[in-house]
């Protein structure tokens, strides 16, 4: 059901979006949640994925694996995560894409600037959770 008037529930109009995004726009659509622990630490639910973040592949061929992240690769939509790769025909070894949907981050790589955004982004849950429950009786 469509709740907000501002976004399209057309499918055409969603792969649009997602395809034809610009790079900022695809560092927050490669975002992927946090770990329970993380979360109960933080108040935040997701965050965008970023270089030596620690992650737990949740989907796929690689379920179950963790890893350090070795790159975001924006332009493909994709995350290589250490240590997750395959063998060519030639022998030669190439890091395998993995969405960042499919992932969970179990350690996050903090400086100055993450952890402001994971303050303001914990207040800002924090608030909508209040007025999600005051609608409740």
């Amino acid at each position: 059901m469509k709740f907000s008037p501002n976004v399209s529930s057309s499918r055409r109009k969603s792969r649009k979006a997602y395809f034809g995004a610009h790079s900022e726009a695809r560092r927050k659509l490669m975002s992927a949640n946090l770990s329970k622990e993380l979360q109960a630490r933080h108040g935040v639910r997701s965050m965008p994925i970023r270089k030596d973040d620690e992650v737990l592949i949740t989907r796929g061929m690689f379920k179950t694996r963790e890893g350090k992240v070795t790159a975001v690769y924006r332009k493909k939509m994709v995350v290589h995560v250490e240590r997750i790769t395959r063998e060519k025909v030639n022998g030669a070894s190439v890091p395998v894409g993995i969405p960042a949907s499919s992932l969970v981050i179990t350690k996050l790589k903090l400086d100055k600037d993450r952890k402001a955004k994971l303050e303001a982004k914990s207040k800002k849950e924090g608030k909508k959770e209040d007025v999600a429950m005051s609608n409740v009786d």
